[in-house]
């Protein structure tokens, strides 16, 4: 039998929008058969299944993974498949929890929310600062459009050569140990991969201003969390804003939870009802690529990792 092209599975879970979607994209809601060309792949914490899920149906032709990180879908890449990813779909509510994280440290909320006496007067500003951003993907392009009105210096921290609007400056990964002194603000917002894993260690917390501050909306792994945790005690760094860890989720009793100026959020920098709606989108995008009537959003490159 011939794959027909309309033809879409939702696995191992569906969910009401999902399958709107996939009707308003003018395509047909399917049992997984030999005839099904596309699947839309939902649950992120098992990439055995969808292993094992391809290798019974070899005729798939497009798998639409759920979100923007790929890193627990290494060993499943190298099918010969075309894979999407949902890179760019959540990028207006993650950066505006970056930003929002940002603030809070600056006005050293942690501290203020705990206060039971008057306390000092503090206060670091985002306007005319140099910021870092590491990673350079749609999060990154959303939060130096939030990051316009506060005339900041943006370095941007990118595994490619070439420029990105409104940065001040764009560099690449080997460099980034130059750059990062002179960072008032550091923002993670990469992908998981081998040359992001453990990025932030001790060694580079020692290069930061003792003044800096870190955000991380990337992923858990990119930062040693017991480093970090010294890096804040020990003072190297003035604070941190994580909505990611690792382990994740993050312990009970764990020291990060006690470490000096630190805002921990639970992975919320987008909550469901903002991933079912924006994935939505992008599964319309997606499926009317796959039938050559638009063009392809969010795709993956088995080399690259994202």
């Amino acid at each position: 039998m011939s794959v027909d092209r309309n033809k879409v599975t939702i696995a191992p879970k569906s969910f009401p929008a999902y399958e709107n979607a996939v009707r308003e994209s003018g395509s047909v809601l399917s049992e997984l058969d030999e005839t099904v060309g596309a699947l839309i792949w939902t649950d992120y914490s098992d990439p055995n299944g969808l292993k094992e899920l391809l290798a019974k149906n070899p005729q798939l032709e497009f798998v639409q993974l759920p979100f923007a990180g790929v890193d627990a879908f290494q060993e499943v890449l190298d099918a010969p498949v075309r894979f999407a990813c949902a890179k760019g779909s959540y990028r207006e509510p993650v950066a505006e929890h970056a930003l929002m994280l940002a603030m809070a440290l600056g006005r050293v909320i942690p501290e203020r929310v705990r206060a039971k006496s008057w306390g000092r007067k503090f206060a670091a500003s985002l306007y005319d600062a140099n910021i870092l951003i590491v990673g350079a993907g749609g999060i990154t392009e959303e939060l130096i459009k939030q990051l316009a009105p506060f005339r900041c210096k943006i370095t941007v921290v990118r595994n490619r050569v070439g420029e990105l609007p409104g940065a001040t400056n764009t560099v690449q990964l080997p460099d980034l140990d130059e750059h990062l002194p002179a960072a008032d603000w550091v923002f993670l917002a990469c992908s998981l991969t081998d040359s992001t894993r453990n990025l932030f260690n001790l060694e580079r917390f020692g290069k930061m201003k003792e003044s800096a501050y870190l955000v991380n909306v990337a992923r858990g792994p990119v930062v040693n969390t017991m480093d970090l945790v010294q890096a804040l005690n020990e003072g190297l760094i003035a604070g941190a804003g994580v909505d990611v860890t690792d382990p994740e989720p993050l312990p009970d009793g764990h020291p990060l939870w006690s470490a000096n100026n630190v805002i921990i959020t639970p992975h919320t920098a987008d909550t469901n009802d903002q991933v079912v709606r924006l994935f939505s989108i992008r599964i319309k995008e997606n499926l009317a690529a796959f039938k050559g009537l638009g063009d392809w959003v969010g795709l993956v490159d088995p080399e690259l990792g994202y």
